[in-house]
């Protein structure tokens, strides 16, 4: 049974986050990436407070490929440690998850 996953990821700008998309899905390495935003971000960055706003990329792919799609992202981020967290699909649409495994395997 083939595993699926969203990966989330965060950028600096729709522009990064767009180039982002268009990388994983030429590569195949994912079947669909949403890029939302602008988001409103909050966290601890070299031991200061930071606020800024960001825009996220949900990145619909097969666990098999996930360490591809990691090394891509890394690839391509500008953020030194960037984002890079994969949640488990569980359950889904079949329709939706067939298309899913077709695209990526």
């Amino acid at each position: 049974m083939v595993r699926y996953l969203q990966v989330f990821t965060t950028t600096e700008t729709k522009n990064m986050a767009e180039k982002i998309a268009d990388a994983l899905v030429e590569k195949r390495l994912a079947a669909c990436v949403q890029v939302v935003g602008p988001i409103s971000s909050t966290y601890i960055w070299k031991k200061k407070k930071v606020k800024n706003s960001e825009w996220l990329c949900i990145i619909k792919t097969s666990e098999k490929r996930y360490d591809d799609v990691a090394t891509a992202i890394r690839r391509i981020h500008t953020y030194e440690a960037p984002e890079i967290l994969a949640m488990p699909i569980t359950r889904g649409n079949r329709a939706y998850l067939k298309w899913l495994s077709d695209t990526v395997g």
